[in-house]
């Protein structure tokens, strides 16, 4: 496996030039914050971006947790990819995550200031500083379960070829806990109105009795205690019920919903 190494200051967009770098060199993976990403999805890992503090962010870019270690390492022993880029902040960083992780040694280095223009790093930087922003090298539906919560944006990549325009990557924008934004909460009454808002457009469900919420770090478990009007499809009107609730609230919210149990307590 060749193992290459991509270097520079936090904030310099090292992790937005990652795809389209690994697509010049045809390099196969990568290993950035905490996440083992192949084939632009991700195989294993936990993004450092997740954590709520940034000691937390550091040690888990790093490895630190053997279960977190082990598991990537698995990933990797299992996909066997050709080749590994490894993001850092230095020199000394990229060479304690391949220690770690058992890889070989990095045969080629590249800084970011290398493959970067000045004007560049200070988009990156500003962003970052100003607006708490940091990029994920992967699509954004491939971080649903985990930034569960948080609000991620897609940012596609294209290019001008033979005439047309063509998609060539696509990286999500997200905001950490620990940057300066704050951690981003909702109130079981937000979730409770969003369910009755759903009802008032469903003729077929008479009355919201309880709205019960369980707030997990990979999403919300929801239960629903609701009266239905006589002589509808109960199973289908129920079934497409929790469908349009666990929709409208990922869409208002963010958050990724687990499980939806709808309880039946009448029929009026």
């Amino acid at each position: 496996m060749k193992v290459y190494g991509l270097i520079g200051k936090s904030g310099t967009g090292k992790s937005f030039q990652a795809v389209n770098f690994c697509k010049e060199l045809n390099i196969e993976s990568i290993i950035d914050d905490g996440l083992f990403i192949c084939h632009n999805k991700v195989a294993a890992g936990i993004s450092a971006k997740r954590q709520d503090t940034k000691v937390g962010a550091i040690k888990t870019a790093l490895f630190i947790d053997d279960t977190h270690k082990e598991e990537v390492e698995a990933a990797i022993k299992r996909i066997k990819p050709s080749s590994i880029l490894v993001i850092g902040t230095s020199d000394k960083m990229v060479d304690r995550i391949v220690k770690r992780l058992g890889l070989s040694k990095i045969g080629k280095r590249i800084y970011i200031d290398e493959i970067t223009s000045e004007a560049q790093r200070a988009i990156a930087r500003r962003q970052r500083d100003e607006m708490g922003e940091h990029v994920i090298p992967v699509p954004t539906f491939q971080l649903k379960r985990q930034f569960s919560g948080y609000f991620v944006l897609p940012m596609r990549m294209i290019r001008r070829e033979w005439g047309s325009w063509r998609d060539i990557s696509e990286k999500s924008v997200v905001r950490p806990t620990y940057s300066y934004l704050g951690e981003y909460k909702i109130s079981d009454k937000v979730m409770s109105d969003i369910v009755e808002c759903v009802t008032r457009e469903d003729d077929n469900v008479a009355e919201i009795n309880k709205v019960a919420i369980i707030q997990l770090q990979e999403g919300i478990d929801i239960h629903v205690s609701a009266m239905f009007r006589y002589g509808v499809d109960l199973r289908k009107t129920a079934v497409d019920f929790q469908k349009k609730v666990a929709q409208k609230i990922e869409e208002m919210t963010a958050f990724n919903v687990n499980r939806l149990d709808l309880e039946i307590r009448d029929i009026i």
